[in-house]
Protein backbone atom coordinates (compact mmCIF):
# COMPACT_ATOMS: atom_id res chain seq x y z
CA UNK A 1 0.00 0.00 0.00
CA UNK A 2 1.36 3.62 -0.64
CA UNK A 3 1.64 6.24 2.12
CA UNK A 4 -1.65 7.64 0.88
CA UNK A 5 -3.65 4.15 1.08
CA UNK A 6 -2.49 3.59 4.55
CA UNK A 7 -3.48 7.16 5.62
CA UNK A 8 -6.91 6.21 4.10
CA UNK A 9 -7.18 2.90 5.83
CA UNK A 10 -5.55 3.36 8.95
CA UNK A 11 -7.78 1.84 11.93
CA UNK A 12 -10.73 3.90 13.48
CA UNK A 13 -10.69 6.75 10.32
CA UNK A 14 -14.19 4.90 8.78
CA UNK A 15 -15.70 5.73 12.04
CA UNK A 16 -14.43 9.19 12.43
CA UNK A 17 -15.62 10.04 8.87
CA UNK A 18 -19.12 8.72 10.19
CA UNK A 19 -18.66 10.83 13.03
CA UNK A 20 -17.96 14.14 10.52
CA UNK A 21 -21.28 13.87 8.45
CA UNK A 22 -23.14 13.40 11.70
CA UNK A 23 -21.53 16.48 12.81
CA UNK A 24 -22.34 18.45 9.15
CA UNK A 25 -26.08 17.38 9.46
CA UNK A 26 -26.54 18.27 13.27
CA UNK A 27 -25.24 21.09 12.72
CA UNK A 28 -26.57 22.28 9.12
CA UNK A 29 -22.95 22.92 7.41
CA UNK A 30 -23.43 23.35 3.76
CA UNK A 31 -19.40 24.27 2.95
CA UNK A 32 -15.85 22.94 4.13
CA UNK A 33 -12.66 24.39 4.10
CA UNK A 34 -9.76 21.84 3.52
CA UNK A 35 -6.94 23.65 4.61
CA UNK A 36 -2.76 22.92 5.39
CA UNK A 37 -0.45 24.71 6.11
CA UNK A 38 2.75 26.28 3.76
CA UNK A 39 6.40 26.59 4.70
CA UNK A 40 5.99 30.41 5.98
CA UNK A 41 2.77 28.72 8.26
CA UNK A 42 -0.05 30.11 6.54
CA UNK A 43 -3.29 28.47 5.84
CA UNK A 44 -4.17 27.72 2.47
CA UNK A 45 -6.07 24.76 1.01
CA UNK A 46 -9.70 24.42 -0.89
CA UNK A 47 -13.43 25.40 -0.23
CA UNK A 48 -15.99 22.18 -1.09
CA UNK A 49 -19.35 21.37 -0.47
CA UNK A 50 -19.90 19.65 2.33
CA UNK A 51 -22.14 17.02 0.15
CA UNK A 52 -19.01 15.78 -1.09
CA UNK A 53 -17.53 14.99 2.71
CA UNK A 54 -17.65 10.92 1.97
CA UNK A 55 -16.09 11.26 -1.62
CA UNK A 56 -13.26 13.67 -0.64
CA UNK A 57 -12.17 11.63 2.46
CA UNK A 58 -11.66 8.72 0.84
CA UNK A 59 -10.53 10.51 -2.76
CA UNK A 60 -8.77 13.52 -1.56
CA UNK A 61 -8.26 16.73 -4.01
CA UNK A 62 -5.89 18.06 -5.69
CA UNK A 63 -4.18 21.21 -5.67
CA UNK A 64 -0.39 22.52 -7.02
CA UNK A 65 2.47 21.17 -4.93
CA UNK A 66 3.59 24.96 -5.02
CA UNK A 67 0.87 26.33 -3.03
CA UNK A 68 3.30 24.45 0.32
CA UNK A 69 5.43 27.64 -0.99
CA UNK A 70 2.55 30.14 -1.14
CA UNK A 71 2.87 29.42 -5.08
CA UNK A 72 5.02 32.67 -4.93
CA UNK A 73 7.44 34.04 -7.23
CA UNK A 74 11.17 34.17 -6.39
CA UNK A 75 13.22 37.68 -7.57
CA UNK A 76 13.65 35.89 -10.74
CA UNK A 77 10.41 34.82 -11.46
CA UNK A 78 10.32 31.30 -10.82
CA UNK A 79 7.81 29.78 -8.67
CA UNK A 80 9.43 28.56 -5.66
CA UNK A 81 9.69 24.98 -5.08
CA UNK A 82 8.06 23.31 -8.12
CA UNK A 83 7.45 24.88 -11.21
CA UNK A 84 4.13 24.59 -14.01
CA UNK A 85 4.93 21.73 -14.92
CA UNK A 86 5.43 20.13 -11.50
CA UNK A 87 2.31 17.49 -10.59
CA UNK A 88 -0.62 18.24 -8.04
CA UNK A 89 -0.27 16.98 -4.53
CA UNK A 90 -3.06 15.27 -2.88
CA UNK A 91 -4.71 16.16 0.11
CA UNK A 92 -6.43 13.79 2.61
CA UNK A 93 -8.72 15.24 4.74
CA UNK A 94 -8.03 14.67 8.93
CA UNK A 95 -11.20 13.66 10.18
CA UNK A 96 -10.25 14.19 14.08
CA UNK A 97 -9.59 18.44 13.29
CA UNK A 98 -13.20 18.79 12.10
CA UNK A 99 -14.77 21.78 13.23
CA UNK A 100 -17.47 24.70 12.91
CA UNK A 101 -16.68 28.13 11.71
CA UNK A 102 -18.25 30.35 14.40
CA UNK A 103 -18.48 33.64 12.74
CA UNK A 104 -20.52 31.77 9.78
CA UNK A 105 -21.68 28.55 11.44
CA UNK A 106 -22.63 27.51 8.06
CA UNK A 107 -18.93 26.85 7.12
CA UNK A 108 -17.09 24.10 9.09
CA UNK A 109 -13.04 23.40 8.56
CA UNK A 110 -10.59 20.38 8.25
CA UNK A 111 -6.76 20.43 8.32
CA UNK A 112 -5.24 17.61 5.45
CA UNK A 113 -2.13 15.79 5.19
CA UNK A 114 -0.87 16.21 1.79
CA UNK A 115 0.58 13.21 -0.60
CA UNK A 116 2.38 12.65 -3.86
CA UNK A 117 0.00 12.32 -7.02
CA UNK A 118 -1.21 8.54 -7.32
CA UNK A 119 -0.04 8.69 -10.88
CA UNK A 120 3.71 10.31 -10.13
CA UNK A 121 6.25 8.05 -12.05
CA UNK A 122 8.68 7.94 -9.06
CA UNK A 123 6.80 7.44 -5.11
CA UNK A 124 3.06 7.64 -6.32
CA UNK A 125 1.28 7.95 -3.11
CA UNK A 126 4.29 8.78 -1.22
CA UNK A 127 3.82 11.56 1.58
CA UNK A 128 4.59 15.02 0.44
CA UNK A 129 7.34 16.11 2.28
CA UNK A 130 6.92 19.65 1.82
CA UNK A 131 4.29 19.18 3.99
CA UNK A 132 5.27 20.53 7.23
CA UNK A 133 2.15 19.37 9.63
CA UNK A 134 2.32 16.12 7.97
CA UNK A 135 5.90 15.61 8.71
CA UNK A 136 5.51 16.65 12.25
CA UNK A 137 2.95 13.88 12.82
CA UNK A 138 5.37 11.21 11.66
CA UNK A 139 8.09 12.62 13.91
CA UNK A 140 6.63 13.25 17.07
CA UNK A 141 4.87 9.12 16.00
CA UNK A 142 8.69 7.99 15.51
CA UNK A 143 10.36 9.80 18.52
CA UNK A 144 7.41 8.24 21.39
CA UNK A 145 8.38 4.71 19.29
CA UNK A 146 11.97 5.34 20.28
CA UNK A 147 11.78 6.95 23.76
CA UNK A 148 7.77 6.26 24.50
CA UNK A 149 7.92 10.07 25.58
CA UNK A 150 5.52 12.92 24.06
CA UNK A 151 6.64 16.10 23.66
CA UNK A 152 4.02 18.73 25.04
CA UNK A 153 3.75 22.37 24.26
CA UNK A 154 2.22 25.69 25.11
CA UNK A 155 3.32 29.01 22.86
CA UNK A 156 2.60 32.56 24.20
CA UNK A 157 1.37 34.00 20.76
CA UNK A 158 2.15 38.01 21.40
CA UNK A 159 0.57 40.32 18.24
CA UNK A 160 -0.15 43.51 17.94
CA UNK A 161 -3.91 45.30 17.11
CA UNK A 162 -3.06 48.32 14.99
CA UNK A 163 -5.82 51.07 13.57
CA UNK A 164 -5.93 51.90 9.85
CA UNK A 165 -7.34 54.71 7.89
CA UNK A 166 -10.51 55.35 6.59
CA UNK A 167 -9.37 53.84 3.35
CA UNK A 168 -8.47 50.76 4.75
CA UNK A 169 -4.85 51.40 4.63
CA UNK A 170 -2.88 51.00 7.92
CA UNK A 171 -1.93 54.29 10.79
CA UNK A 172 1.05 52.87 11.13
CA UNK A 173 -0.37 52.84 15.24
CA UNK A 174 -1.36 50.60 17.60
CA UNK A 175 -4.85 50.65 19.06
CA UNK A 176 -4.16 51.12 22.45
CA UNK A 177 -0.74 52.45 24.71
CA UNK A 178 2.66 50.75 25.44
CA UNK A 179 2.19 49.91 29.03
CA UNK A 180 2.35 46.25 30.06
CA UNK A 181 -0.15 44.48 32.25
CA UNK A 182 -2.21 47.54 32.63
CA UNK A 183 -5.70 47.07 32.92
CA UNK A 184 -7.06 50.11 31.58
CA UNK A 185 -5.04 49.46 27.97
CA UNK A 186 -6.59 46.00 28.31
CA UNK A 187 -9.75 47.19 28.92
CA UNK A 188 -9.66 49.20 25.75
CA UNK A 189 -9.71 46.07 23.89
CA UNK A 190 -12.12 44.51 25.57
CA UNK A 191 -14.41 44.03 22.80
CA UNK A 192 -11.64 42.26 20.67
CA UNK A 193 -10.60 39.75 23.00
CA UNK A 194 -13.68 38.89 24.21
CA UNK A 195 -14.55 37.72 20.62
CA UNK A 196 -11.19 35.70 20.28
CA UNK A 197 -11.95 33.75 23.43
CA UNK A 198 -15.82 33.30 22.04
CA UNK A 199 -14.15 31.58 19.34
CA UNK A 200 -11.34 30.16 19.92
CA UNK A 201 -13.33 28.33 22.85
CA UNK A 202 -15.72 26.96 19.40
CA UNK A 203 -12.91 25.99 18.19
CA UNK A 204 -11.66 24.34 20.87
CA UNK A 205 -8.41 25.95 22.46
CA UNK A 206 -8.97 25.61 26.12
CA UNK A 207 -8.37 29.48 27.20
CA UNK A 208 -6.54 30.15 30.12
CA UNK A 209 -5.42 33.85 30.30
CA UNK A 210 -4.67 36.83 28.60
CA UNK A 211 -2.95 40.41 29.50
CA UNK A 212 -1.79 43.56 27.74
CA UNK A 213 1.64 43.56 26.59
CA UNK A 214 3.92 46.30 26.45
CA UNK A 215 3.93 47.52 22.93
CA UNK A 216 1.08 49.62 21.02
CA UNK A 217 -2.16 46.94 20.68
CA UNK A 218 -0.05 43.98 21.87
CA UNK A 219 -1.96 41.26 23.35
CA UNK A 220 -1.36 37.64 24.70
CA UNK A 221 -3.85 35.11 24.87
CA UNK A 222 -3.04 32.14 25.95
CA UNK A 223 -4.52 28.23 26.22
CA UNK A 224 -3.64 25.09 27.84
CA UNK A 225 -0.36 22.74 26.38
CA UNK A 226 -1.14 19.56 24.89
CA UNK A 227 0.88 17.12 22.46
CA UNK A 228 2.94 19.33 19.54
CA UNK A 229 0.53 18.66 16.76
CA UNK A 230 -2.16 19.54 18.22
CA UNK A 231 -0.77 22.78 19.79
CA UNK A 232 0.98 23.94 16.23
CA UNK A 233 -3.06 23.55 14.93
CA UNK A 234 -4.44 25.86 17.54
CA UNK A 235 -1.79 28.73 17.08
CA UNK A 236 -2.42 28.13 13.38
CA UNK A 237 -6.48 28.25 14.45
CA UNK A 238 -5.51 31.01 16.72
CA UNK A 239 -4.06 33.26 14.16
CA UNK A 240 -7.50 32.94 11.58
CA UNK A 241 -9.65 34.12 14.55
CA UNK A 242 -7.64 37.34 15.00
CA UNK A 243 -7.55 37.92 11.19
CA UNK A 244 -11.61 37.11 11.60
CA UNK A 245 -11.98 39.54 14.38
CA UNK A 246 -9.99 42.18 12.86
CA UNK A 247 -12.20 42.09 9.73
CA UNK A 248 -15.48 42.59 12.12
CA UNK A 249 -13.53 45.23 14.17
CA UNK A 250 -11.88 47.24 11.47
CA UNK A 251 -8.38 46.84 12.86
CA UNK A 252 -4.82 44.80 11.88
CA UNK A 253 -4.32 41.94 13.24
CA UNK A 254 -0.05 41.67 13.07
CA UNK A 255 1.72 39.10 13.85
CA UNK A 256 4.57 40.83 12.16
CA UNK A 257 7.37 40.77 14.87
CA UNK A 258 9.04 43.80 15.03
CA UNK A 259 6.80 46.75 13.56
CA UNK A 260 7.50 49.43 15.92
CA UNK A 261 11.51 49.81 17.31
CA UNK A 262 11.90 51.27 20.79
CA UNK A 263 9.19 49.18 22.32
CA UNK A 264 8.99 45.27 22.78
CA UNK A 265 8.57 42.89 19.63
CA UNK A 266 5.91 40.21 19.48
CA UNK A 267 7.80 36.78 20.47
CA UNK A 268 5.98 33.37 21.27
CA UNK A 269 7.90 31.92 23.37
CA UNK A 270 7.29 27.68 23.62
CA UNK A 271 7.37 26.16 26.44
CA UNK A 272 8.24 22.46 26.36
CA UNK A 273 8.48 18.95 28.28
CA UNK A 274 8.82 15.60 27.45
CA UNK A 275 6.49 13.21 29.05
CA UNK A 276 5.33 9.05 29.88
CA UNK A 277 1.60 8.39 29.82
CA UNK A 278 -1.21 10.42 30.16
CA UNK A 279 -5.25 10.48 29.35
CA UNK A 280 -7.30 12.61 26.95
CA UNK A 281 -9.46 14.64 28.56
CA UNK A 282 -12.53 16.31 26.60
CA UNK A 283 -13.65 19.62 27.20
CA UNK A 284 -17.51 19.42 27.07
CA UNK A 285 -18.24 23.13 26.91
CA UNK A 286 -20.86 22.91 29.49
CA UNK A 287 -23.76 20.99 28.27
CA UNK A 288 -23.67 22.42 25.11
CA UNK A 289 -23.40 20.11 21.79
CA UNK A 290 -20.20 20.33 20.50
CA UNK A 291 -19.39 22.32 17.13
CA UNK A 292 -16.51 19.74 16.19
CA UNK A 293 -16.11 16.40 16.65
CA UNK A 294 -14.87 15.30 20.36
CA UNK A 295 -10.86 15.62 18.79
CA UNK A 296 -10.82 19.16 18.70
CA UNK A 297 -12.01 19.84 21.83
CA UNK A 298 -9.63 17.23 23.29
CA UNK A 299 -6.02 17.63 25.60
CA UNK A 300 -3.50 15.11 27.21
CA UNK A 301 -3.30 15.63 30.62
CA UNK A 302 -1.71 13.61 33.42
CA UNK A 303 1.49 11.12 33.06
CA UNK A 304 5.26 11.64 34.29
CA UNK A 305 6.50 14.62 33.57
CA UNK A 306 10.42 13.68 32.80
CA UNK A 307 11.80 16.94 33.07
CA UNK A 308 10.68 17.08 36.83
CA UNK A 309 13.79 17.45 38.86
CA UNK A 310 15.23 14.32 40.43
CA UNK A 311 17.40 16.21 42.88
CA UNK A 312 16.92 18.27 45.57
CA UNK A 313 18.24 21.15 43.46
CA UNK A 314 14.39 22.68 42.35
CA UNK A 315 16.48 24.79 39.75
CA UNK A 316 17.44 21.79 37.49
CA UNK A 317 15.46 19.74 35.63
CA UNK A 318 15.54 15.75 35.67
CA UNK A 319 18.00 13.88 33.27
CA UNK A 320 16.11 14.12 30.35
CA UNK A 321 15.30 17.52 30.97
CA UNK A 322 18.70 18.38 31.18
CA UNK A 323 20.03 16.30 27.84
CA UNK A 324 17.22 17.49 25.92
CA UNK A 325 18.50 21.36 27.07
CA UNK A 326 22.35 20.07 26.17
CA UNK A 327 20.39 18.93 22.56
CA UNK A 328 19.03 22.39 22.33
CA UNK A 329 21.62 24.51 23.08
CA UNK A 330 23.97 22.64 20.35
CA UNK A 331 21.64 23.41 17.97
CA UNK A 332 20.47 27.04 18.77
CA UNK A 333 22.08 28.53 15.47
CA UNK A 334 20.25 26.63 13.33
CA UNK A 335 17.06 26.55 15.12
CA UNK A 336 17.15 30.65 15.08
CA UNK A 337 16.44 29.95 11.26
CA UNK A 338 13.19 28.25 12.01
CA UNK A 339 11.65 30.66 15.13
CA UNK A 340 13.01 33.72 13.70
CA UNK A 341 12.54 33.25 10.66
CA UNK A 342 11.65 36.50 8.80
CA UNK A 343 14.16 39.55 7.87
CA UNK A 344 11.87 41.72 10.55
CA UNK A 345 12.67 38.78 12.94
CA UNK A 346 16.03 40.21 13.41
CA UNK A 347 15.05 43.94 14.73
CA UNK A 348 13.65 41.69 17.62
CA UNK A 349 17.37 40.47 18.41
CA UNK A 350 18.91 43.95 17.59
CA UNK A 351 17.04 45.46 19.91
CA UNK A 352 18.33 44.26 23.14
CA UNK A 353 17.12 46.41 25.68
CA UNK A 354 13.60 44.61 25.44
CA UNK A 355 14.76 41.00 26.53
CA UNK A 356 16.40 39.78 23.31
CA UNK A 357 16.78 36.43 23.74
CA UNK A 358 20.61 36.61 22.07
CA UNK A 359 22.91 34.96 23.81
CA UNK A 360 23.06 31.13 23.10
CA UNK A 361 23.17 30.09 27.26
CA UNK A 362 20.56 28.73 29.30
CA UNK A 363 19.47 29.30 33.02
CA UNK A 364 16.89 28.98 35.64
CA UNK A 365 14.01 32.17 35.10
CA UNK A 366 16.62 33.98 33.12
CA UNK A 367 15.38 36.17 30.60
CA UNK A 368 18.50 37.33 29.09
CA UNK A 369 19.44 33.85 27.92
CA UNK A 370 17.92 32.23 24.67
CA UNK A 371 16.84 29.18 26.65
CA UNK A 372 15.26 29.13 30.48
CA UNK A 373 13.79 26.65 33.06
CA UNK A 374 10.76 29.09 33.10
CA UNK A 375 9.73 26.42 36.31
CA UNK A 376 10.12 22.94 37.17
CA UNK A 377 9.02 20.82 34.87
CA UNK A 378 9.39 22.59 31.65
CA UNK A 379 11.53 25.29 29.73
CA UNK A 380 10.90 27.96 27.79
CA UNK A 381 12.53 28.32 23.73
CA UNK A 382 12.94 31.94 23.70
CA UNK A 383 14.22 32.69 20.51
CA UNK A 384 11.04 32.23 18.22
CA UNK A 385 8.31 35.14 17.46
CA UNK A 386 5.09 35.62 16.33
CA UNK A 387 5.75 35.01 12.46
CA UNK A 388 7.45 31.19 12.62
CA UNK A 389 5.91 28.18 12.04
CA UNK A 390 5.06 25.70 14.70
CA UNK A 391 5.43 22.93 12.85
CA UNK A 392 8.60 23.10 11.41
CA UNK A 393 10.31 24.20 14.66
CA UNK A 394 8.25 21.69 16.57
CA UNK A 395 9.95 19.08 14.10
CA UNK A 396 13.23 20.12 14.75
CA UNK A 397 13.13 20.73 18.44
CA UNK A 398 12.06 16.85 18.82
CA UNK A 399 15.39 16.26 16.72
CA UNK A 400 17.13 18.37 19.24
CA UNK A 401 16.01 16.66 22.14
CA UNK A 402 16.42 13.32 20.69
CA UNK A 403 20.24 13.59 20.03
CA UNK A 404 19.86 14.87 23.23
CA UNK A 405 19.03 11.84 24.71
CA UNK A 406 20.33 9.29 22.48
CA UNK A 407 24.15 10.53 23.06
CA UNK A 408 23.30 11.35 27.34
CA UNK A 409 24.94 14.88 26.30
CA UNK A 410 25.21 17.11 29.13
CA UNK A 411 24.69 20.94 29.14
CA UNK A 412 26.96 23.36 30.53
CA UNK A 413 25.92 24.84 33.98
CA UNK A 414 23.21 27.21 33.92
CA UNK A 415 23.90 31.17 33.96
CA UNK A 416 21.87 32.96 36.91
CA UNK A 417 23.46 35.87 36.50
CA UNK A 418 22.55 38.59 33.49
CA UNK A 419 23.76 37.44 30.40
CA UNK A 420 25.17 41.15 29.97
CA UNK A 421 26.77 41.27 33.07
CA UNK A 422 28.18 38.16 32.54
CA UNK A 423 29.91 39.14 29.56
CA UNK A 424 31.68 42.00 31.43
CA UNK A 425 33.00 39.71 34.16
CA UNK A 426 34.82 37.79 30.89
CA UNK A 427 32.25 35.16 30.47
CA UNK A 428 32.95 34.04 26.69
CA UNK A 429 29.18 33.42 25.22
CA UNK A 430 28.57 33.02 21.94
CA UNK A 431 25.56 35.26 20.12
CA UNK A 432 22.69 33.66 18.02
CA UNK A 433 23.35 34.73 14.46
CA UNK A 434 22.13 38.05 14.25
CA UNK A 435 20.18 38.12 10.72
CA UNK A 436 18.36 35.91 8.80
CA UNK A 437 21.23 34.90 6.16
CA UNK A 438 23.52 34.13 8.67
CA UNK A 439 20.44 31.67 10.28
CA UNK A 440 20.23 30.24 6.93
CA UNK A 441 24.09 29.93 6.64
CA UNK A 442 24.18 28.10 10.25
CA UNK A 443 21.18 25.59 9.01
CA UNK A 444 22.96 24.54 5.79
CA UNK A 445 25.61 23.42 8.18
CA UNK A 446 23.37 21.73 10.77
CA UNK A 447 22.11 18.40 9.69
CA UNK A 448 20.17 17.16 12.43
CA UNK A 449 18.27 20.23 12.43
CA UNK A 450 18.01 19.63 8.39
CA UNK A 451 16.71 16.33 8.92
CA UNK A 452 13.33 17.67 10.35
CA UNK A 453 12.76 19.11 6.89
CA UNK A 454 13.34 16.16 5.18
CA UNK A 455 13.77 16.16 1.07
CA UNK A 456 11.80 18.93 -0.25
CA UNK A 457 10.60 20.51 2.65
CA UNK A 458 14.20 21.93 3.49
CA UNK A 459 14.41 22.37 -0.53
CA UNK A 460 11.30 24.78 -0.35
CA UNK A 461 12.51 26.26 2.99
CA UNK A 462 15.51 27.33 1.68
CA UNK A 463 14.90 28.15 -1.71
CA UNK A 464 12.11 30.47 -0.25
CA UNK A 465 13.53 32.37 3.03
CA UNK A 466 17.48 32.61 0.90
CA UNK A 467 15.22 34.37 -1.91
CA UNK A 468 13.77 36.55 0.85
CA UNK A 469 16.83 37.52 2.45
CA UNK A 470 18.36 38.36 -0.87
CA UNK A 471 15.33 40.54 -1.62
CA UNK A 472 16.10 42.30 1.15
CA UNK A 473 19.68 43.09 0.54
CA UNK A 474 18.71 44.09 -3.21
CA UNK A 475 16.25 46.48 -1.88
CA UNK A 476 16.74 49.94 -1.28
CA UNK A 477 14.63 51.17 2.01
CA UNK A 478 13.71 54.38 3.88
CA UNK A 479 16.84 54.20 5.51
CA UNK A 480 19.03 54.42 2.94
CA UNK A 481 17.32 57.09 1.70
CA UNK A 482 17.83 58.98 5.06
CA UNK A 483 20.89 58.47 5.95
CA UNK A 484 22.83 58.68 2.41
CA UNK A 485 20.16 60.94 0.26
CA UNK A 486 22.33 64.05 0.80
CA UNK A 487 25.86 63.01 2.24
CA UNK A 488 27.50 64.58 -0.26
CA UNK A 489 29.41 66.58 -1.34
Amino acid sequence: MTDLEKHVNQPGRAKLVKKVREKINELGITYIYYQFISVTGRVVGKGIPADHWERTAEKGFQLVYGATANLFLDRHNNYIGYGPEAMELVGIPDPETFVQLPWDKRVGRVFVTCFRNREERVNPGGHLTSDCRGNLRIFMDEFKKKHGLELRVGTEPEMMWLTKNEDGTPTGKGFSKPFCYHIDQFESLRPVFMKVIEYAKAMGLDMIQGDHEDAPGQLELNWTYDNVLRNADRLSTYRQICAQVAREHNLIACFMTKPFMGVSASGCHTNMSLWKGGKIKVNKLGNKTLPGVEEVFSYVEGGTNTFMPDTKDMQLPGKIGLQSIAGIMKHLPALTALGSSTVNSYRRLWDQGFWAPVYADWGYQNRTCGLRVSAPGRFEYRSVDSMHNPYLLGAALLKACDEGITKKMKPAAPESRNIYEAQKAGKDVKKLPLSLGEALDRLAEDEVIKSAMPDEMYKVFHWYKNDEWERFLGATTQWDLDTYLDCLP
